[in-house]
């Protein structure tokens, strides 16, 4: 099911409409829509009067440049009032083209640039790591152009090798590479010891039980299929 068959996707729905004015990346931001929906409803261990816990989950989005639907997400589940929906990009706007972590409660990273959140992501990761901080999970949301990049497979050759099991990558496939492999985007990933499930990216339920899929000792990747062409 999609968001806009129940009560609270109808108002999720009204939230998005106010956001207006960047037509060229509402494709690339509704594609994330459903994903976001699920990790704010039903995975993420976090709520606006925790988003400083250090036990908190964490959640990345690299996809930074198609921010409305997260936006609507943000207020829909008390994270930022409403209201700045209404003035988004505007010149005293909190919110911008690109989230900013210094000024939206929750937003974990700055993002925006394509090839920069994985990185970030196994940072965050080792960091949670090196305190002792071994229940929290980390989230990063890519677009599956941003696998064009060449720091994406670095990334992912890496968090293999040393076994970052805290880490769960979702790549949007709205097919958009330039670039794909045999067998798809999940075997991107599983070469380099990668658990992957692969889903219907409007499909809630099936989303839900492929991000609970990872395993002991090793990074998980979720790859969400939208069946549209958008922009990364």
């Amino acid at each position: 099911m999609t968001v806009t068959t129940t009560n609270e996707g109808s108002e999720l729905s009204a939230l998005l409409r106010r956001l207006t004015g960047d037509e060229k990346h509402e494709a690339s931001a509704h594609s994330t829509l459903d994903v976001v929906w699920v990790l704010y409803d039903r995975i993420l261990r976090v709520t606006p009067q925790t988003i400083d816990n250090p036990l908190r989950d964490r959640f990345l989005l690299s996809k930074g440049h198609g921010p409305q639907a997260y936006y609507a997400v943000l207020a829909a589940k008390g994270y930022i009032p409403a209201q700045w929906l209404d003035d988004w990009a505007g010149p005293q706007s909190r919110l911008g083209h690109h989230p900013d972590r210094v000024l939206i409660p929750g937003v974990e990273i700055s993002s925006g640039s394509l090839g920069h959140g994985l990185g970030l992501a196994i940072g965050t990761t080792l960091g949670l790591r090196a305190q002792g901080l071994l229940a929290p999970r980390v989230y990063v949301l890519l677009g599956d152009a941003e696998l064009d990049e060449g720091s994406n497979h670095e990334a992912i050759a890496y968090a293999g090798a040393v076994g970052l099991a805290a880490l769960t990558a979702i790549v949007i496939d709205n097919q958009s590479a330039s670039h794909g492999w045999p067998g798809g985007i999940a075997s991107r990933f599983t070469v380099n010891g990668w658990t992957a499930r692969t889903v219907d990216g409007r499909n809630h339920d099936q989303i839900e039980a492929a991000l609970g899929a990872h395993e002991a000792g090793r990074p998980h990747v979720v790859v969400a299929k939208v069946g549209r062409k958008g922009d990364a």
